[in-house]
């Protein structure tokens, strides 16, 4: 009786590291990414300035990521579309 093996997944792996590749060589997507690194305050101000440059309704402004750092300072990434439609 003949016992079932799996194929080869080399072409597939090939395929998925040449579209990961592909994708990492492109922009970071359609959006606008700006990271910052500032005390409280400052990057409280900074978020509003962008949210009222590029109102959230009409480039999908947001705070991507954020993190505290030593000393009260703030990481912080904000992403928005390049241009309102």
């Amino acid at each position: 009786m003949a016992r079932f093996t799996p194929p080869p997944l080399d072409g597939l792996k090939r395929r998925i590291d040449r579209h990961r590749l592909e994708k990492a060589g492109r922009s970071s997507g359609m959006f606008v990414r700006e990271t910052f690194c500032m005390s409280r305050d400052e990057a409280r101000e900074k978020a509003r300035e962008w949210f009222e440059a590029f109102p959230k309704a009409a480039y999908w402004t947001e705070v991507e990521s954020w993190r505290k750092l030593d000393g009260d300072q703030i990481e912080f990434t904000m992403r928005r579309l390049p241009t309102a439609d």
